[in-house]
């Protein structure tokens, strides 16, 4: 066996000069702010955005097809932008993620570095952005200052993500959440190349701006199909991963809520503190977690309560998602999604989202058991959830995928009928006023008409 791939370069300190970092595109939103914080921090970087059939075709050449979907997206799209000839091979690194877990996602590291091999490009050292010290020999130093601008990214994103989900389907001029969406972003983007917008005070001043705005849009808000998106990470966010999943459901003439990137975080967090508790461990192994998640709960806290100050859904707090697994599913099942996934599903269903799709990679072991296996137990507790797991993988065909979905929708569109708004999204229409007393409105609240 050749382990030539074991004795791979690595990403050293004096290498942050000299080499652009790529980076995987899986939370478009999200991740373009995480890059804007890696700028600040001294590092060159990219999200890349190259996509195509090419992508996952290149992903099966160099990584074996049992590999999990993701992971050959991932590699392809790395092997991809190698090969376009943008990049000076010798300066360039990659970046991935690595949660340390049970999933096989903690292995993608290794199986890009003999990719990488494979492929023609050894010289290409890959950077692994982890949490739990699987390489204590990065040249990628988790600072504190560094982590609190990675939480603060991921808030933002998920709060323009919420934001323009709930405004664009209802709104009266195409494109203006699209547009106001990308001007927060390259706001909060420059603020973070600044070294500002990341405190607790910045983001509890920027927040309710943020969600103003958008609670501005003239909307006309009818009953329309809601449907929640749930699943394993990549498959969930990704737009190369699951076939552009939210244009299409927009395309439908549906509201899509994408649960926040932060829950993932948040149960990665809180994990490390309940394996300590079912199976024993030290007292700062107990409530580490707890420490961890108190400070992410300040920032929960302002995103929550400006969503709903300006009249739009919010999600549960965390520590409230995750009293819904109580009698449904064990907190200790913990790989991959785990419980998560479970608990966002019966959190949608509860927030009148129920129309589900489960994305998950074909041969996800953990989404099988916490996404598809916990349905007939949710159906159960819910009549009215309707929900489809869809499989992405690439002997999957689109057409199949889409298809499928169409059914379900199909069902919530005969269920529709029976829906009226959700009354926290209505407001009493006005008498009329004689024409001299009509003056422009300036109103904190979405514009219904």
């Amino acid at each position: 066996m050749d382990l030539s791939f074991q004795n791979y370069p690595k990403f050293t300190p004096d290498m942050k000069k000299t080499h652009k970092i790529l980076i995987p595109n899986m939370a478009p939103v999200q991740f373009r702010i995480l890059a804007a914080a890696m700028e600040q921090a001294g590092y060159t970087c990219e999200l890349l955005e190259n996509c195509g059939s090419q992508v996952c075709e290149l992903g099966l050449k160099y990584v074996h097809n049992d590999t999990c979907y993701p992971a050959l997206l991932v590699i392809g799209q790395f092997l991809d932008a190698l090969g376009s000839g943008k990049y000076d091979l010798d300066h360039t690194a990659l970046i991935i993620t690595q949660t340390g877990g049970g999933c096989r996602a903690s292995n993608y590291i290794h199986l890009l570095r003999k990719a990488l091999v494979k492929a023609g490009y050894p010289q290409v050292p890959v950077v692994s952005l982890n949490f739990s010290g699987l390489e204590k020999d990065s040249g990628f130093p988790m600072t504190v200052p560094f982590m609190r601008k990675l939480l603060a990214a991921i808030y933002y994103g998920d709060l323009l993500v919420a934001l323009k989900a709930q405004t664009e389907p209802y709104e009266l001029r195409r494109g203006t959440a699209v547009a106001l969406q990308k001007q927060w972003l390259d706001t909060i983007c420059g603020w973070v190349r600044q070294d500002k917008g990341y405190s607790q005070r910045e983001i509890k001043a920027a927040m309710p701006r943020i969600a103003a705005d958008f609670a501005a849009i003239p909307v006309h808000r009818v009953p329309k199909v809601k449907v929640g998106v749930v699943g394993e990470i990549y498959v969930k966010y990704s737009p190369l991963g699951n076939n552009d999943l939210e244009n299409f459901l927009a395309d439908q003439d549906c509201e899509v809520n994408l649960p926040g990137l932060m829950g993932f975080v948040q149960y990665c967090a809180y994990n490390p503190s309940e394996t300590a508790r079912l199976y024993g461990g030290s007292f700062l192994e107990k409530h580490v977690s707890d420490v961890i998640l108190k400070y992410i709960e300040r920032m929960e806290h302002v995103m929550i309560q400006v969503l709903q100050d300006n009249g739009f859904h919010a999600p549960l707090p965390f520590r409230e998602l995750v009293k819904l697994a109580d009698g449904v599913i064990s907190t200790g099942d913990k790989m991959g999604e785990g419980w998560l996934l479970t608990a966002e599903m019966i959190e949608l269903v509860r927030a009148g989202y129920e129309n589900i799709v489960c994305a998950q990679p074909f041969g996800c072991l953990p989404n099988h058991i916490c996404g598809k296996g916990m349905i007939n137990k949710i159906r159960e507790l819910y009549p009215q959830a309707n929900i489809t797991p869809i499989d992405y993988d690439p002997s999957a065909t689109r057409v199949n995928q889409e298809n499928r979905i169409k059914l379900m929708l199909a069902v919530a569109r005969e269920r529709l009928p029976k829906q009226t708004p959700s009354p926290e999204r209505q407001e009493p229409k006005p008498a009329p006023l004689p024409q001299k007393m009509i003056r422009p409105a300036k109103s904190k609240g979405a514009a219904v008409l």
